[in-house]
């Protein structure tokens, strides 16, 4: 089966904080918002694989700590499942930084990428080395 899901397990609310794994000198990106986010009274805003999201950058070189940044999420701990019926879950929670368009700004990506993020975000797919 393939295409994207309807709907994925939202499993990263605002707050939680990120590796980035791209070489654009952030390390650590923590949640602000998540863009295109509709949701319910008093819920917290939460983010899945393929959402892109608002983000501070919290740990990294001195020109990118404390910037607002656009990035897209390529992993996440919280199991989530496949059409075709696999559960899959991964080690850590990651993401890409992107421009507002979803286009990479690093020129690598260290690690796997969920295929979800990879076929909703075509130019992260071209630049990841491995695609789960």
């Amino acid at each position: 089966m393939k295409g994207l899901p309807g709907r994925q397990t939202r499993g990263l609310p605002t707050g939680a904080r990120l590796e980035c794994i791209d070489n654009t000198g952030a390390k650590l990106v923590e949640i602000i918002a998540v863009k295109g986010y509709k949701g319910v009274r008093r819920r917290y805003p939460a983010a899945a694989l393929g959402d892109i999201i608002v983000g501070s950058v919290k740990k990294g070189s001195p020109d990118m700590r404390k910037q607002i940044v656009n990035a897209v999420i390529v992993r996440q701990r919280r199991p989530f499942r496949r059409p075709d019926g696999l559960m899959v879950q991964f080690e850590d929670n990651a993401c890409v930084i992107t421009t507002e368009s979803g286009e990479a700004r690093g020129s690598d990506i260290k690690g796997p990428v969920a295929r979800e993020a990879a076929e909703r975000w075509p130019r992260i797919a071209a630049t990841a080395s491995m695609i789960v």
